[in-house]
């Protein structure tokens, strides 16, 4: 942890507690020397890493392998000790958990690798791995056999330097035998692994590529834990874990996946856009710009430029729709609406509320009726509607009304979509602007009964962006009404500041006529369209969902 960080609070982390807090370099001691087995993930820039510490690991293996892939260079000492270490600052300063990284040879004799432990500790990486081949390397699993072992004199010198050399007491030098793999067997992996823990190494790293963990597992019982033993399971990949931790392994790395699924998805999404020249069948199935921006420490920004910057612009806000029962849904909404119905181990709402925050709207307000104490959601403003079992939905929100000024989303409160969709809406320059799936139901030119949310549109849904374009709603089909179907409203719309205050304008006129009670939204954007008001469409084909029955509930499960 850096003097320089800022808490999710916008406080500035006190120094005294940074100074108190275990460095980087004692944690990753302790996960090495400790009795019970541990493991590192592997990262090859800032963003991985940060994704590995999201995920619970404890450590981070920096690959030399990943680290060079990701450059676009081969695993040879191709990319320089620097190039590694500009990397490695990244990684180590968007992280707070300990980093070793895997140093190759120590990219060159003695003096080379007493530098890079200097420069490594004024980086805080916490440990790094050397391999007893000759300088420049080759990765382990390209014609291994072939490849010469360094003298281990040498070697043992190598490791001196560094342990002689290191600023931070703690810092770790873990020694790699690549005895087996080069086909010099057991006994001289146990000979020079004995050997480097003279000279100093904290650990051994034990190095195979066969597909049975056979020898690894006879050599950490040649070797009775005279140190930790560090394995990489790379190509015995099918040993239980179980094995390692009877065989007392100290720490397992898991040593290249996120580089390998990262290639796999990159590559079927580039195929994918290629082929279509579209982005519509890629944008539910990839992360989300905002979520680059989450890892990326965009949330911390915004923190700091309320706490640095008073003047920052305001953030739009929501209102949800959230007070009915789900009565469709009989015993599962006895005792909670459906809005609080879990999904996948979170509410429905928590899950819509975590969506609007990815997507930059904090301030969010949710109407609520039936067991309005169930709904307990953080940072989430409540309004009850009292008589939510005899009003319909405009009443509903117009319990919120005061709410409705600036840029607003309004939603009802059992949806779940990509936030793609709420970032659409967010951008739409319509003072109104509605969210229509123009694939459901795909009734165009059909005479159909009015259902749920139906709409009528300037014109039908194409999937063709440019053709998609400037659509706006012509009218929402209510009481059984007859018409032409373009699609189905989803529940998401989008107020900028002259439209929220249309809005409210129509609710006083609503209340004035005395039709507010038993009004629902659709009925709200007739009553705007008949004032001349064309709310933009924006177009989806799926990627949402709403919850009205069991159904729904498995579906949304299915979608989370």
């Amino acid at each position: 942890m850096s003097l320089r960080e800022i808490d999710t609070s916008g406080e500035p982390v006190n120094a005294r507690s940074v100074a108190a807090a275990p460095s980087k370099f004692s944690r990753f001691r302790r996960l090495l020397t400790a009795p019970q087995l541990s493991f590192l993930m592997e990262a090859h820039n800032g963003i991985s890493a940060k994704i590995v510490e999201e995920a619970g690991f404890e450590g981070i293996w920096a690959s030399g392998l990943t680290l060079s892939a990701s450059l676009g260079v081969r695993d040879r000492n191709e990319a320089s000790w620097t190039q590694v270490l500009d990397v490695l600052e990244f990684m180590a300063d968007g992280t707070s958990i300990p980093i070793m990284l895997d140093g190759d040879t120590g990219y060159g004799d003695f003096n080379n690798f007493r530098r890079l432990v200097r420069k490594l500790c004024q980086r805080e990486i916490a440990a790094v791995c050397i391999e007893d081949k000759l300088f420049p390397k080759t990765n382990s699993f390209i014609g291994s056999e072939r490849q010469q072992l360094a003298p281990l004199d040498e070697f043992c010198g190598k490791i001196k330097a560094g342990k002689d050399s290191q600023p931070q007491g703690d810092f770790s030098i873990v020694a790699r035998v690549e005895a087996l793999i080069a086909g010099w067997g057991l006994d001289e992996a146990l000979r020079r692994a004995a050997a480097y823990h003279e000279a100093g190494a904290d650990g051994i790293l034990i190095h195979s590529r066969k597909a049975s963990a056979d020898e690894i597992l006879r050599f950490a019982e040649a070797w009775g834990n005279r140190a930790p033993v560090v394995i990489v399971p790379t190509k015995y990949y099918a040993t239980p874990t179980e094995k390692y931790r009877a065989a007392r392994i100290s720490m397992v790395i898991w040593a290249n996946h996120n580089l390998r699924a990262a290639i796999n998805a990159m590559r079927e999404t580039s195929e994918r856009i290629f082929r279509e020249q579209s982005l519509l069948e890629t944008e539910g199935r990839v992360a989300s710009v905002d979520q680059i921006f989450e890892l990326a420490g965009e949330t911390e920004m915004e923190t700091a430029e309320q706490r640095y910057l008073p003047g920052a612009a305001e953030e739009a806000r929501a209102i949800l729709l959230a007070a009915s029962r789900g009565s469709a849904l009989g015993a599962l909404t006895a005792e909670v609406p459906k809005c609080m119905l879990d999904i996948r181990g979170e509410p429905l709402l928590r899950r819509l509320a975590r969506a609007l925050n990815t997507c930059g709207i904090k301030d969010i307000s949710v109407i609520v009726g039936y067991k309005p104490e169930a709904v307990d959601l953080l940072n989430v403003r409540k309004h009850v509607n009292e008589r939510y079992d005899s009003t319909g939905e405009v009443a509903s929100l117009a319990v919120a009304e005061a709410m409705l000024e600036g840029r607003c989303l309004i939603s009802y409160g059992d949806i779940l979509c990509r936030e793609y969709i709420i970032d659409l809406a967010l951008q739409a320059p319509a003072d109104v602007a509605v969210v229509v799936d123009g694939a459901r139901p795909r009734r165009d030119d059909a005479s159909v009964k009015g259902t749920g949310d139906l709409v009528r549109c300037s014109k039908p849904y194409t999937g063709n962006y440019l053709e998609d374009e400037g659509a706006v709603l012509e009218h929402c089909l209510v009481d059984g009404e007859d018409g032409a179907v373009h699609g189905e409203w989803i529940g998401l719309a989008a107020l900028s500041d002259a439209g929220a205050e249309l809005v409210r304008a129509e609710i006083a006129a609503m209340r004035q006529e005395g039709v507010l009670e038993r009004a629902d939204m659709p009925e709200l954007f007739n009553r705007l369209i008949a004032r001349g008001i064309k709310p933009q469409v924006i177009y989806t084909a799926g990627n949402w969902l709403d919850v009205n029955d069991a159904f729904d509930l498995a579906q949304a499960r299915n979608f989370a």
